[in-house]
């Protein structure tokens, strides 16, 4: 049997400032919140700060919360990160139907309650498309949005080698096992940002062996890719038997085009799931759409390049 391993998510922090330069002179002013939905489940979430939060941070399949603590540590703001039902500490659903939909009605409890007048949603890839229904569903709560590497144009095709992560085991027999395999398929990530990722969106069973976090249920009922960000671990919601193409997702393009709240598309440059073509698209959606292109990001902005997206999400709101 391997050997229990510790695992305490706000005592990590310290891993984070060091690994990126940033300030640490005692541990950020975190806590966990429950919101408890009509049906009995709990969206949870991580609040960070003393006032009343001025962003909301929404993750991408396979994720939780806290592949977004590099990007709030920099950017010094008070904020909530939510884990999406199926994900982290979140309740899963009855039905395991992660539709951007059904994601948004359940996400705007919680933005609700714990972050009523933030001034801007930051959503990546399957948080990205679930914070645009959030803004179409719930315009009161979405001031401004943010997407990250993520539009209405995504196919299977794009996301290939998310999914072909993503087909791989769902548990482990040790922690080293499963930290190789992410090494193997992130080999631009430190190991210990891949640790730390594995540690909050993996879980150690009774036998001593791994297990990922979020509900696998969705594979093979949905077209909308799951996010890859090396240790924020590969997710659910697609297979390798997806249509190459989304169909579901085109009506989308129009809820792009309407959201009456500013707009700003992040773009990983590294990342396929995004190309020219979808700019285009969301140019001519949105001919006042803001576009930013970060070098050396790939799929998961905020996994690869964290400051520079805080530097981005800071300037979103003015």
């Amino acid at each position: 049997m391997s050997e229990r391993i510790h695992y305490d998510e706000f005592g990590l922090f310290h891993e984070n400032a060091a690994e990126y330069g940033l300030p640490f002179d005692a541990p950020p002013v975190v806590r966990r919140e429950s919101v408890s939905l009509a049906d009995g489940r709990a969206v949870s979430a991580l609040v960070w700060g003393e006032t009343e939060p001025e962003l909301v941070f929404v993750h991408g399949g396979s994720q939780n919360a806290h592949t977004w603590d590099t990007t709030i540590m920099a950017l010094g703001r008070s904020a909530i990160a939510v884990d999406l039902p199926g994900h982290g500490h979140s309740d899963w659903r009855d039905d395991g139907a992660y539709s951007p939909a059904n994601l948004a009605d359940d996400v705007a409890v919680a933005v609700a309650a714990l972050a009523p007048t933030a001034r801007t949603v930051v959503g990546m890839s399957l948080g990205g498309l679930t914070s645009l229904q959030l803004a179409v569903r719930h315009a009161h709560l979405v001031r401004s949005l943010v997407m990250i590497d993520i539009t209405p144009g995504v196919n299977a095709s794009k996301t290939k080698a998310i999914i072909d992560f993503v087909s791989g085991p769902q548990s482990f027999p040790s922690f080293e096992s499963l930290l190789e395999r992410t090494i193997e398929h992130n080999p631009t990530r430190t190991i210990s940002s891949l640790r730390r990722g594995i540690l909050h969106n993996a879980r150690q069973l009774d036998d001593g062996s791994w297990q990922w976090r979020y509900d696998r249920r969705g594979h093979g009922r949905s077209s909308t890719p799951p996010a890859m960000s090396g240790a924020d671990a590969p997710a659910a919601s697609t297979t390798s038997d997806a249509p190459a193409e989304a169909p579901a997702l085109s009506p989308m393009w129009d809820d792009f085009g309407s959201v009456a709240c500013p707009l700003v598309l992040v773009r990983g440059a590294l990342s396929p799931v995004v190309d020219d073509d979808d700019v285009a698209e969301a140019r001519r959606r949105r001919p006042d759409l803001v576009v930013h292109l970060v070098e050396g990001a790939g799929h998961s902005v905020q996994g690869d390049r964290p400051l520079e997206l805080a530097e981005l999400v800071a300037a979103s709101l003015g």
